[in-house]
């Protein structure tokens, strides 16, 4: 039986980053996912906003994470060849109690180090952005945030991390384990695994895990569904930076921005289900979610809505990360990761690493980061490069050679909401109507569910 150096449990964004480090860093690595594909659970839904942490709790772990994370991004996406939609955020206020909120908020962003923050009065609010209502009474303006792509990066980072001899395991849940003093022996629905470490990055399931493997939960998974819409691309042109809302002492509010994908999305409700696997899109929230976007920018009344969606976050019973570290038992939980998480997985990565391995080191004969296809509406896309032969999804303009190198790149998607994500075929005006049936003859059978949508 081979024996792995590491185990991690997830193939979200922070178990596929964790894997890029790891492997990085020498370990013999192994991640285990229950969905069939990377991205299968709440960080398929993330918002792609890259955070600077200008509101996040200060002096808190997450604020940590999500700057270290900030600053390994910018530095590794060029390598990576990862898009980057310099936006801005503007933090808008509507009524007079968060415009007199603002100043404080900004003090809050300096004491994170967020420095170059800055209060805007109403004039100034409508000379950035003409097109949102003039009711806004000012805004902070916070330069840093910017839109990325929600997924190539850990695309990227999983591909990196199996050049380094990380293995993969899809459809491959988690029922029990044991610990005999120096290694985990993993029993799965495929197979028995042996691992010397344990790092728990399961999501939604992060509780579960742990009172599988531990016989105890250290926190309770409250999942927390989030509902967005996308409009259609001619909305990009009504609006340039981020708009977020004042907090609230609840909940950070819904966010309307553009993506590197050309469209405006709103979003994200907060809604708490009990399902961990199935959000569903609610048509009452929904309403009160277009409203509330129509409401900012009034000319998103004329703009049709591509796509309606929802997600999950692992929401627990307190607001901060739940890292669960037991060296004696070899065991390390990354849990209660919610909306920025995606910001803070390299952060949280490097965490992993220094709690694992005493230290956080990457050798020089690294193998290089994968240069990923751009999928971003900003900069050239395939169909400006000769050869591609034929244009197959003619609403994203995804042609027939992305899709093909994406069947048979490493891992590949097996099913088609992993070949969307690394795609955008089937993700526009249509939602595949005009595309499915080219991507059948492709695709063969290695998608499961294709057939199904046809």
């Amino acid at each position: 039986m081979d024996i792995f150096d590491i185990a991690i449990i997830g193939a979200g964004a922070v178990g596929c980053a964790a894997a890029r480090r790891l492997a990085l860093a020498g370990c013999r690595v192994l991640v285990l996912e229950k969905g069939t594909d990377i991205l299968s659970g709440a960080s398929k839904a993330n918002s792609a906003i890259l955070h600077t942490g200008f509101d996040a709790p200060e002096g808190s772990l997450e604020l940590d994470c999500m700057q270290v994370g900030y600053r390994e991004y910018l530095g590794l996406r060029a390598d990576f060849n990862l898009p980057l939609l310099e936006t801005g955020a503007m933090v808008v206020a509507w009524n007079e109690a968060e415009f007199l909120r603002l100043p404080q908020l900004a003090e809050i962003a300096r004491r994170n180090g967020v420095a170059d923050v800055v209060l805007l009065d109403a004039g100034d609010v409508r000379r950035r952005e003409p097109n949102l209502d003039p009711s806004a009474l000012g805004a902070l303006l916070v330069p840093g945030e910017y839109v990325i792509d929600p997924w190539s990066p850990f695309l990227g980072y999983a591909r990196q991390a199996i050049a380094a001899g990380a293995v993969f395991s899809f459809k491959d849940e988690v029922l029990r384990g044991a610990f005999d003093g120096a290694r985990w022996t993993v029993e799965t629905v495929k197979a028995r695994w042996t691992a010397r470490h344990i790092v728990n990055c399961a999501g939604l399931g992060g509780d579960l895990i742990e009172q599988r493997l531990l016989g105890d939960a250290s926190f309770e998974i409250r999942p927390r569904r989030g509902q967005f819409a996308v409009y259609d691309k001619a909305a990009s042109r009504l609006v340039d930076a981020i708009i977020l809302p004042v907090p609230s002492e609840t909940t950070k509010g819904v966010v309307l921005c553009r993506t590197a994908f050309g469209n405006v999305i709103i979003g994200p409700t907060a809604e708490e289900q009990q399902d961990r696997d199935r959000p569903t899109v609610e048509r009452a929230e929904l309403q009160k979610l277009l409203a509330r976007a129509e409401a900012m920018l009034p000319g998103l009344k004329d703009i049709p809505v591509t796509a309606v969606y929802a997600g999950l976050r692992p929401a627990t019973e307190r607001k901060e990360y739940r890292i669960r570290h037991e060296p004696d038992r070899n065991w390390l939980t990354v849990g209660g990761i919610r909306s920025t998480g995606m910001t803070a997985s390299l952060g949280l990565a490097q965490l992993v690493a220094r709690l694992i391995l005493g230290e956080d080191s990457v050798p020089q004969d690294a193998p290089k980061p994968p240069v990923m296809p751009n999928l971003a509406e900003h900069l050239p896309r395939d169909w400006s490069t000769p050869g591609y032969g034929e244009i197959l999804c003619h609403c994203e303009m995804v042609t027939d050679r992305e899709v093909t190198a994406a069947l048979a790149s490493s891992p590949p998607p097996r099913d088609l909401a992993g070949l969307k994500r690394r795609t955008r075929c089937a993700m526009g005006r249509c939602q595949g109507f005009n595309c499915l049936g080219r991507l059948s003859e492709l695709a063969g059978d290695r998608l499961a569910g294709l057939g199904e949508a046809l």
